[in-house]
Protein backbone atom coordinates (compact mmCIF):
# COMPACT_ATOMS: atom_id res chain seq x y z
CA UNK A 1 0.00 0.00 0.00
CA UNK A 2 3.16 2.55 0.83
CA UNK A 3 4.59 1.88 -2.58
CA UNK A 4 1.08 1.67 -4.27
CA UNK A 5 0.68 5.29 -3.13
CA UNK A 6 4.10 6.54 -3.42
CA UNK A 7 4.18 5.52 -7.18
CA UNK A 8 0.62 7.26 -7.74
CA UNK A 9 1.75 10.48 -6.25
CA UNK A 10 5.27 9.97 -8.33
CA UNK A 11 3.20 9.28 -11.60
CA UNK A 12 0.50 11.75 -11.77
CA UNK A 13 2.06 14.27 -12.91
CA UNK A 14 4.75 12.97 -15.79
CA UNK A 15 6.17 16.86 -16.35
CA UNK A 16 7.29 17.06 -12.73
CA UNK A 17 8.50 13.95 -12.59
CA UNK A 18 10.70 14.56 -15.82
CA UNK A 19 11.50 17.56 -14.12
CA UNK A 20 12.78 14.83 -11.04
CA UNK A 21 14.84 12.85 -13.49
CA UNK A 22 16.46 15.68 -14.70
CA UNK A 23 17.81 16.25 -11.54
CA UNK A 24 18.87 13.61 -10.36
CA UNK A 25 20.61 12.52 -14.09
CA UNK A 26 22.43 15.55 -14.15
CA UNK A 27 23.63 14.98 -10.47
CA UNK A 28 24.72 11.60 -11.06
CA UNK A 29 25.93 12.20 -14.35
CA UNK A 30 28.29 14.85 -13.08
CA UNK A 31 29.37 13.00 -10.20
CA UNK A 32 30.37 10.13 -12.05
CA UNK A 33 31.95 11.76 -14.15
CA UNK A 34 33.92 14.08 -11.81
CA UNK A 35 34.91 11.29 -9.03
CA UNK A 36 35.70 9.18 -12.45
CA UNK A 37 38.00 12.01 -13.68
CA UNK A 38 39.47 12.09 -9.80
CA UNK A 39 40.43 7.83 -10.06
CA UNK A 40 41.82 8.09 -13.79
CA UNK A 41 44.01 11.04 -12.57
CA UNK A 42 45.37 9.19 -9.72
CA UNK A 43 45.63 5.95 -11.27
CA UNK A 44 47.50 7.58 -14.43
CA UNK A 45 49.26 9.25 -11.36
CA UNK A 46 51.14 6.56 -9.69
CA UNK A 47 51.14 4.20 -12.28
CA UNK A 48 54.79 4.31 -13.01
CA UNK A 49 55.45 4.46 -9.46
CA UNK A 50 53.06 1.17 -8.42
CA UNK A 51 54.66 -0.80 -11.20
CA UNK A 52 57.87 -0.82 -10.22
CA UNK A 53 59.66 -4.12 -8.80
CA UNK A 54 61.22 -2.13 -5.68
CA UNK A 55 60.76 -0.92 -2.38
CA UNK A 56 62.87 2.27 -1.91
CA UNK A 57 63.58 5.32 -4.23
CA UNK A 58 66.42 7.28 -4.43
CA UNK A 59 66.26 10.42 -5.51
CA UNK A 60 67.23 14.27 -5.44
CA UNK A 61 66.46 15.64 -2.45
CA UNK A 62 62.48 17.37 -3.17
CA UNK A 63 61.31 15.38 -5.70
CA UNK A 64 57.84 15.83 -5.86
CA UNK A 65 56.33 12.93 -8.88
CA UNK A 66 57.83 10.82 -11.72
CA UNK A 67 58.55 13.07 -14.13
CA UNK A 68 60.12 15.82 -12.75
CA UNK A 69 63.27 15.17 -11.06
CA UNK A 70 67.07 16.38 -10.90
CA UNK A 71 69.96 14.00 -11.63
CA UNK A 72 71.36 12.43 -8.68
CA UNK A 73 75.19 10.82 -8.92
CA UNK A 74 75.25 6.73 -10.36
CA UNK A 75 77.54 6.42 -7.21
CA UNK A 76 74.02 5.94 -4.85
CA UNK A 77 73.81 2.61 -6.92
CA UNK A 78 76.69 1.35 -5.28
CA UNK A 79 75.84 2.92 -1.71
CA UNK A 80 72.39 1.31 -1.99
CA UNK A 81 74.50 -2.47 -3.17
CA UNK A 82 76.57 -1.94 -0.10
CA UNK A 83 73.92 -2.19 2.76
CA UNK A 84 73.02 -4.86 4.02
CA UNK A 85 69.23 -6.38 2.47
CA UNK A 86 69.39 -4.49 -0.78
CA UNK A 87 69.40 -7.04 -2.91
CA UNK A 88 69.51 -5.14 -6.28
CA UNK A 89 69.82 -1.35 -7.06
CA UNK A 90 68.12 -0.53 -10.56
CA UNK A 91 69.18 2.91 -11.73
CA UNK A 92 66.68 4.51 -14.10
CA UNK A 93 66.63 7.73 -16.46
CA UNK A 94 63.97 9.98 -16.64
CA UNK A 95 63.69 13.35 -18.47
CA UNK A 96 61.53 15.22 -20.69
CA UNK A 97 62.88 15.92 -24.13
CA UNK A 98 61.87 16.98 -27.88
CA UNK A 99 60.45 14.21 -30.06
CA UNK A 100 60.68 15.31 -33.89
CA UNK A 101 58.09 14.24 -35.74
CA UNK A 102 58.54 11.96 -39.43
CA UNK A 103 55.63 14.30 -40.46
CA UNK A 104 57.75 17.43 -39.51
CA UNK A 105 57.51 19.79 -36.05
CA UNK A 106 58.08 18.76 -32.35
CA UNK A 107 56.22 17.72 -29.35
CA UNK A 108 57.30 17.01 -26.17
CA UNK A 109 58.16 13.32 -24.52
CA UNK A 110 59.19 12.39 -20.84
CA UNK A 111 61.97 9.49 -22.09
CA UNK A 112 62.42 6.76 -19.28
CA UNK A 113 65.84 4.73 -19.42
CA UNK A 114 65.51 1.54 -18.00
CA UNK A 115 66.80 -2.26 -18.74
CA UNK A 116 64.30 -4.04 -18.58
CA UNK A 117 65.90 -7.80 -17.74
CA UNK A 118 67.16 -5.99 -14.62
CA UNK A 119 63.09 -5.99 -13.35
CA UNK A 120 63.23 -2.56 -11.86
CA UNK A 121 60.38 -0.85 -14.20
CA UNK A 122 59.63 -1.96 -17.46
CA UNK A 123 56.50 -1.51 -20.17
CA UNK A 124 53.34 -3.60 -19.30
CA UNK A 125 50.17 -3.63 -21.71
CA UNK A 126 52.52 -4.26 -24.89
CA UNK A 127 50.08 -5.09 -27.42
CA UNK A 128 52.56 -4.75 -30.39
CA UNK A 129 56.45 -5.94 -30.16
CA UNK A 130 58.20 -7.15 -27.31
CA UNK A 131 60.16 -5.92 -24.84
CA UNK A 132 62.73 -7.67 -25.54
CA UNK A 133 62.94 -5.76 -28.75
CA UNK A 134 64.52 -2.43 -26.79
CA UNK A 135 67.52 -4.34 -27.43
CA UNK A 136 67.61 -3.58 -31.05
CA UNK A 137 69.77 -0.48 -32.27
CA UNK A 138 67.69 2.65 -32.01
CA UNK A 139 64.37 1.16 -30.73
CA UNK A 140 61.96 2.58 -28.48
CA UNK A 141 58.51 1.88 -26.84
CA UNK A 142 55.97 4.34 -27.77
CA UNK A 143 52.14 4.25 -25.99
CA UNK A 144 49.45 3.88 -28.95
CA UNK A 145 47.41 6.67 -27.54
CA UNK A 146 49.99 9.16 -28.62
CA UNK A 147 50.70 7.63 -31.74
CA UNK A 148 48.72 10.90 -33.19
CA UNK A 149 50.78 12.94 -31.23
CA UNK A 150 53.92 11.40 -32.27
CA UNK A 151 53.09 11.62 -36.16
CA UNK A 152 53.41 8.03 -36.42
CA UNK A 153 51.24 4.88 -37.72
CA UNK A 154 52.48 2.15 -36.38
CA UNK A 155 55.38 0.10 -35.20
CA UNK A 156 58.24 0.32 -37.78
CA UNK A 157 58.24 3.98 -38.04
CA UNK A 158 61.14 6.39 -37.25
CA UNK A 159 61.71 9.91 -35.55
CA UNK A 160 64.67 11.58 -34.13
CA UNK A 161 65.34 12.90 -30.58
CA UNK A 162 68.22 14.75 -30.39
CA UNK A 163 70.28 14.32 -32.69
CA UNK A 164 69.82 10.44 -33.26
CA UNK A 165 67.21 8.53 -34.71
CA UNK A 166 64.66 6.29 -32.98
CA UNK A 167 62.56 3.52 -34.50
CA UNK A 168 59.47 2.29 -32.87
CA UNK A 169 59.57 -1.04 -32.17
CA UNK A 170 56.75 -1.82 -29.63
CA UNK A 171 53.77 -0.46 -28.56
CA UNK A 172 51.74 -0.72 -25.41
CA UNK A 173 48.17 -0.14 -24.84
CA UNK A 174 47.02 2.26 -21.54
CA UNK A 175 50.49 3.76 -20.18
CA UNK A 176 49.29 7.63 -20.06
CA UNK A 177 50.77 10.45 -18.46
CA UNK A 178 49.03 13.17 -16.33
CA UNK A 179 50.18 15.67 -18.10
CA UNK A 180 49.14 14.41 -21.72
CA UNK A 181 52.90 14.13 -22.80
CA UNK A 182 54.05 10.44 -23.83
CA UNK A 183 56.17 8.17 -22.47
CA UNK A 184 58.72 6.96 -24.39
CA UNK A 185 60.81 3.52 -23.31
CA UNK A 186 63.93 2.92 -24.13
CA UNK A 187 67.06 1.47 -22.64
CA UNK A 188 69.19 3.19 -19.87
CA UNK A 189 72.94 3.37 -21.79
CA UNK A 190 70.25 4.56 -25.34
CA UNK A 191 68.52 7.54 -23.09
CA UNK A 192 71.44 8.35 -21.74
CA UNK A 193 72.59 9.35 -25.65
CA UNK A 194 69.19 10.88 -26.16
CA UNK A 195 69.47 13.10 -23.47
CA UNK A 196 72.74 14.02 -23.75
CA UNK A 197 73.75 12.68 -20.05
CA UNK A 198 76.74 12.52 -18.46
CA UNK A 199 78.09 8.51 -17.84
CA UNK A 200 78.13 9.82 -13.71
CA UNK A 201 74.27 11.09 -13.86
CA UNK A 202 71.00 8.91 -13.43
CA UNK A 203 67.64 9.80 -12.37
CA UNK A 204 66.33 7.38 -9.78
CA UNK A 205 68.45 4.60 -8.08
CA UNK A 206 65.00 2.09 -7.58
CA UNK A 207 65.98 -0.20 -4.48
CA UNK A 208 64.98 -3.96 -4.07
CA UNK A 209 65.29 -5.59 -0.73
CA UNK A 210 66.36 -8.87 -0.04
CA UNK A 211 63.42 -11.33 1.41
CA UNK A 212 62.63 -10.71 5.41
CA UNK A 213 64.84 -7.70 5.18
CA UNK A 214 62.77 -4.31 7.51
CA UNK A 215 62.70 -1.99 5.08
CA UNK A 216 62.94 1.31 7.61
CA UNK A 217 65.95 -0.09 8.32
CA UNK A 218 67.58 -0.64 5.55
CA UNK A 219 66.19 3.18 4.66
CA UNK A 220 67.59 4.75 7.92
CA UNK A 221 71.18 2.94 6.76
CA UNK A 222 70.87 4.15 3.38
CA UNK A 223 69.94 7.57 4.16
CA UNK A 224 73.38 7.59 6.15
CA UNK A 225 75.11 6.17 3.10
CA UNK A 226 74.01 8.63 0.19
CA UNK A 227 74.67 12.22 -0.28
CA UNK A 228 73.07 15.04 0.89
CA UNK A 229 72.18 16.15 -2.28
CA UNK A 230 69.45 12.86 -2.17
CA UNK A 231 66.91 11.26 -0.47
CA UNK A 232 65.54 7.77 0.13
CA UNK A 233 62.05 7.10 0.15
CA UNK A 234 59.79 4.28 0.24
CA UNK A 235 57.10 3.17 -2.34
CA UNK A 236 54.02 4.31 -0.19
CA UNK A 237 56.02 7.80 0.53
CA UNK A 238 56.55 8.63 -3.37
CA UNK A 239 53.31 7.24 -3.77
CA UNK A 240 51.47 9.70 -1.87
CA UNK A 241 53.69 12.53 -2.49
CA UNK A 242 53.13 12.54 -5.96
CA UNK A 243 49.18 12.28 -5.62
CA UNK A 244 49.31 15.53 -3.11
CA UNK A 245 51.47 16.95 -5.28
CA UNK A 246 49.14 16.89 -8.92
CA UNK A 247 46.07 16.62 -7.26
CA UNK A 248 46.51 18.97 -4.48
CA UNK A 249 49.10 21.14 -4.55
CA UNK A 250 48.08 22.15 -8.16
CA UNK A 251 44.45 22.25 -7.33
CA UNK A 252 43.30 19.99 -9.92
CA UNK A 253 41.82 17.40 -7.25
CA UNK A 254 40.41 20.29 -5.01
CA UNK A 255 38.48 21.14 -8.89
CA UNK A 256 37.15 17.48 -9.35
CA UNK A 257 35.81 16.94 -6.20
CA UNK A 258 34.21 20.46 -5.97
CA UNK A 259 32.19 19.84 -9.00
CA UNK A 260 31.42 16.58 -7.79
CA UNK A 261 29.92 18.30 -4.09
CA UNK A 262 28.12 21.17 -6.93
CA UNK A 263 26.57 18.25 -8.43
CA UNK A 264 24.90 16.42 -5.43
CA UNK A 265 23.68 20.38 -3.87
CA UNK A 266 21.92 20.83 -7.41
CA UNK A 267 20.21 17.76 -7.50
CA UNK A 268 19.37 17.66 -4.23
CA UNK A 269 17.49 20.97 -4.81
CA UNK A 270 15.84 19.97 -7.95
CA UNK A 271 14.59 16.77 -6.30
CA UNK A 272 13.56 18.75 -3.06
CA UNK A 273 11.51 21.40 -4.62
CA UNK A 274 9.68 18.53 -6.85
CA UNK A 275 9.06 16.73 -3.95
CA UNK A 276 8.13 19.34 -2.03
CA UNK A 277 5.69 20.91 -4.62
CA UNK A 278 4.19 17.05 -5.55
CA UNK A 279 3.23 17.31 -1.57
CA UNK A 280 1.61 20.50 -1.78
CA UNK A 281 -0.62 19.50 -4.62
CA UNK A 282 -1.53 16.06 -2.81
CA UNK A 283 -1.77 18.17 0.82
CA UNK A 284 -5.27 17.23 1.10
CA UNK A 285 -5.32 13.39 0.69
CA UNK A 286 -2.47 13.43 3.12
CA UNK A 287 -4.67 15.63 5.51
CA UNK A 288 -7.59 13.09 4.83
CA UNK A 289 -5.08 10.31 5.86
CA UNK A 290 -4.26 12.37 8.69
CA UNK A 291 -7.87 12.15 9.75
CA UNK A 292 -8.67 8.87 9.05
CA UNK A 293 -5.92 7.94 12.03
CA UNK A 294 -3.16 7.51 10.18
CA UNK A 295 0.34 7.62 11.88
CA UNK A 296 2.85 9.97 11.12
CA UNK A 297 5.36 7.26 10.43
CA UNK A 298 3.17 5.96 7.64
CA UNK A 299 3.17 9.14 5.92
CA UNK A 300 6.75 9.59 6.24
CA UNK A 301 6.73 6.01 4.87
CA UNK A 302 4.85 7.38 1.96
CA UNK A 303 7.20 10.12 1.72
CA UNK A 304 10.41 8.28 1.59
CA UNK A 305 8.91 5.67 -0.35
CA UNK A 306 8.58 8.59 -3.52
CA UNK A 307 12.23 9.48 -2.86
CA UNK A 308 13.39 5.73 -3.39
CA UNK A 309 11.42 5.15 -6.45
CA UNK A 310 12.92 8.76 -7.78
CA UNK A 311 16.30 7.45 -6.83
CA UNK A 312 15.69 4.36 -8.17
CA UNK A 313 14.47 5.32 -11.72
CA UNK A 314 17.10 8.25 -11.91
CA UNK A 315 20.31 6.35 -11.24
CA UNK A 316 19.44 3.42 -13.47
CA UNK A 317 18.93 6.11 -16.23
CA UNK A 318 21.87 8.32 -14.92
CA UNK A 319 24.21 4.87 -14.76
CA UNK A 320 23.04 4.41 -18.14
CA UNK A 321 24.83 8.06 -19.16
CA UNK A 322 27.68 7.79 -17.01
CA UNK A 323 28.92 4.21 -18.66
CA UNK A 324 28.40 5.62 -22.11
CA UNK A 325 31.08 8.62 -21.30
CA UNK A 326 33.45 6.36 -19.61
CA UNK A 327 32.89 3.87 -22.45
CA UNK A 328 33.55 7.06 -25.10
CA UNK A 329 36.38 8.10 -22.78
CA UNK A 330 38.31 5.30 -22.71
CA UNK A 331 41.06 5.72 -25.58
CA UNK A 332 41.45 9.53 -24.14
CA UNK A 333 44.51 11.13 -22.37
CA UNK A 334 42.45 10.83 -19.69
CA UNK A 335 39.98 8.54 -18.88
CA UNK A 336 36.99 8.31 -16.58
CA UNK A 337 36.86 4.98 -14.53
CA UNK A 338 33.95 3.33 -13.07
CA UNK A 339 34.48 0.76 -10.09
CA UNK A 340 31.89 -1.13 -8.14
CA UNK A 341 32.60 0.48 -5.56
CA UNK A 342 32.33 4.15 -7.10
CA UNK A 343 29.15 2.75 -8.46
CA UNK A 344 27.76 1.47 -5.08
CA UNK A 345 28.82 5.11 -3.89
CA UNK A 346 26.99 6.45 -6.28
CA UNK A 347 23.78 4.52 -5.62
CA UNK A 348 24.33 5.52 -2.14
CA UNK A 349 24.52 9.72 -2.74
CA UNK A 350 21.54 9.39 -4.64
CA UNK A 351 19.56 7.43 -2.18
CA UNK A 352 20.68 9.51 0.69
CA UNK A 353 20.40 12.81 -1.71
CA UNK A 354 16.37 11.91 -2.56
CA UNK A 355 15.94 11.04 1.43
CA UNK A 356 17.44 14.36 2.76
CA UNK A 357 15.17 16.24 -0.49
CA UNK A 358 11.88 14.68 1.07
CA UNK A 359 12.77 15.93 4.53
CA UNK A 360 10.87 19.37 2.96
CA UNK A 361 7.94 17.49 1.85
CA UNK A 362 7.70 15.98 5.15
CA UNK A 363 7.95 19.12 7.48
CA UNK A 364 4.65 20.30 4.74
CA UNK A 365 2.47 17.48 5.93
CA UNK A 366 3.18 17.06 9.26
CA UNK A 367 2.22 20.33 9.64
CA UNK A 368 -1.44 20.04 8.47
CA UNK A 369 -4.53 20.34 10.30
CA UNK A 370 -6.69 17.34 9.67
CA UNK A 371 -9.41 19.71 10.32
CA UNK A 372 -8.89 21.07 7.10
CA UNK A 373 -10.93 18.13 5.56
CA UNK A 374 -14.55 18.96 7.05
CA UNK A 375 -13.29 22.23 5.57
CA UNK A 376 -13.74 21.33 2.16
Amino acid sequence: MTFTLAFRNLFHDRIRLAVTMVGILFSIVLVAVQLGLYLGARNIIVSMIDRSDGDLWIMAYGTKNFEEAQPINVREKFAALSTPGVAKAVPIIVSFTDWRKPTGGTTLVVAIGTDAEEGGLKPWNVVEGDVSGLGARDAVIVDKSYLSDLGLKGVGDTAQIGASRVRVAGMTDGIRSFTVTPYIFTTLTRSRSLLDMPAENVTYVLVKLAPGADVQAVRRQLREKVTDNSEVLTKAEFHDRSLNHWLFATGAGVALIGGAILGLVVGTVIVAQTLYSSTKDHINEFATLRALGSSSGYIHRVILAQAALSAVLGYALGMIIAMTVVYMSEQTPLPIIMTPGLAALLLGLTVAMCAISALSAIGKVMRIDPAVVFNR
